[in-house]
């Protein structure tokens, strides 16, 4: 039996969050600490933090949006681009990672006492590129609210500038946004004539 990436991530993300809750000092060299990797070059921290979280319940809605959404982008991927569409979705995860690190390295390197972790980013990225992919999909909010894949991305987007302009929370909705970001453009590169072509068809066919 064969497993798709998306289900290798989540095992491996579940399996390395749950060891570290019981392991303190690695669940702490492996924080995102803006600080440690400008100063220090421990570079890893860049995406060692995607691997780790909180709490379960931080844990379990990432990796419950990357099982839905994760999926259907590998197949996506895997069905237009062959065996390379398993490394564009490899792409596609830890450039989420990368790209949504870059505003907290920027902004707190000097601050020691900053850190961060948790997949969202990188969970973000393919849920844009599924919004991309496939703008009138039903995604359904807290399981029961259906509405369009697009105009959830329009007030996902919306709620994280929102939340991001306004501070004083310990959620790093920068980084949501760069991941969203990254997911769209990254999606649009691969396959740029169809993925917007596409994209403009289905939503002219919602209006």
């Amino acid at each position: 039996m064969s497993f798709s990436i998306t289900i290798i991530i989540i095992i491996t993300t579940v399996a390395i969050s749950l060891y570290v809750s019981e392991n303190l000092d690695l669940k702490h060299k492996m924080l995102f600490n803006p600080a440690k990797v400008y100063y220090h070059n421990e570079w890893h921290r860049l995406f060692s933090h995607a691997f780790i979280h909180a709490d379960l319940i931080h844990l379990g809605i990432n990796m419950f949006v990357l099982y839905f959404f994760g999926q259907y982008v590998e197949l996506f991927f895997t069905l237009k681009f062959g065996s390379l569409g398993l490394l564009y979705f490899i792409t596609l995860y830890t450039g989420g990672i990368l790209f949504a690190s870059l505003p907290a390295l920027r902004k707190n390197k000097d601050n020691p006492v900053y850190n961060s972790l948790g997949a969202s980013g990188a969970v973000s990225a393919v849920l844009f590129s599924s919004i991309i992919l496939d703008p009138t999909n039903t995604i359904y909010i807290y399981a029961a609210i259906p509405m369009p894949a697009i105009v959830f991305g329009v007030l996902y987007v919306g709620y994280e500038m929102y939340m991001n302009n306004r501070g004083r929370t310990n959620i790093a909705h920068d980084a949501h946004l760069l991941g969203a970001l990254f997911g769209v453009l990254f999606t649009i590169i691969i396959s740029p004539k169809f993925v917007i072509v596409n994209f403009i068809q289905q939503i002219q066919n919602i209006i």
